[in-house]
């Protein structure tokens, strides 16, 4: 039967008997006996077949998940019996956000490889989102609020904002004393359209609502806010897994402080590991999701500041 699902997943992905016949190089005809002996088994047709198209039916796409999850568990169990007592070998492939992973995930990736000998990474940095289903990613390393899915998905870390500047914008511009300050200095700014993560919106200021800043800087890359910020363009809103090691050096000060004491505002993305249950390299995936955790802390290194 494990067979017949993987077979059944296969279709479900292509949509094609033959191609998925190429893909594993047998008959066309194998790939037909999996599915009807599934179906036999089951008592439930799991597709609706044409002479151009394979497309599930209802019966089918109810069973999707579940048939992921019965291959995960039984792929976990196998390997779990294989490497009782191993130490993990073989390669990793993660990709995560480029700005997150330069600066957060290639540190643990160091001292992952230095622990374990017999393994190797491949990371990819990349603000593309990356199909874990489609592709031999391992372990995927999300900023933003989760579509619902059949990945894992391990929460790290909230996404704290806070309002700074430096010193040479506040001896030029001055210190706004409120976030309505704001509406009268230059803010550095995404170029397109604000995602969650960059709206300027303060508890209890304008109802709530976002500020309509202005500046003559904008542009979608963090790390091209952060030099503008410290070059003195403006006032940046930024997560403080950016900022806080210039916040703790003062190349930047935070102008609001409740904002690193007050609670993350609601509504705000996460930052999670997420990896596909059923992969081959599972435990290797969970060793390195834990050794995340344990860097990142209960509470994030970069959120606790002076």
């Amino acid at each position: 039967m494990i067979e017949s699902l993987k077979t059944f997943l296969a279709v479900a992905r292509a949509g094609n008997f033959s191609e998925v016949a190429r893909q594993h190089d047998v008959a066309v005809s194998s790939v037909t006996r999996k599915i009807d002996s599934l179906e036999g088994e089951l008592g439930s047709r799991l597709f609706h077949r044409s002479p151009r198209r394979i497309t599930l039916t209802d019966a089918g796409e109810q069973f999707l998940p579940r048939a992921r999850v019965i291959l995960g568990e039984i792929a976990g169990a196998r390997q779990a019996l294989q490497q009782v007592d191993a130490e993990p070998q073989g390669v990793l492939t993660v990709t995560a956000p480029t700005a997150f992973g330069r600066r957060h995930v290639v540190p643990v990736v160091a001292a992952f490889l230095q622990q374990h000998p017999g393994v190797e990474v491949d990371l990819l940095l990349t603000d593309q989102v990356v199909d874990l289903t489609d592709t031999e990613v391992d372990v995927a390393i999300r900023i933003g609020v989760l579509p619902d899915s059949d990945l894992q998905a391990t929460p790290l870390a909230p996404v704290r904002l806070v309002t700074c500047a430096s010193p040479a914008y506040l001896a030029r511009a001055g210190r706004p004393a409120t976030p309505l300050d704001l509406l009268a200095h230059d803010c550095i700014n995404v170029a397109t359209p604000p995602a969650p993560s960059f709206v300027w919106r303060y508890e209890g200021i304008q109802r709530n609502q976002s500020l309509p800043v202005r500046g003559r800087f904008r542009t979608d890359d963090k790390d091209g806010m952060l030099q503008a910020a410290l070059a003195g363009l403006g006032v940046l809103h930024m997560a403080t897994w950016v900022v806080s090691d210039h916040l703790l050096d003062g190349s930047l000060v935070a102008l609001f402080p409740h904002e690193l004491s007050a609670p993350p505002q609601a509504g705000l993305p996460s930052i999670q590991a997420l990896r596909l249950p059923g992969r081959g390299r599972s435990a290797k995936a969970r060793m390195f999701i834990k050794a995340l955790q344990a860097s990142i802390g209960d509470t994030p290194w970069w959120d606790v500041l002076p």
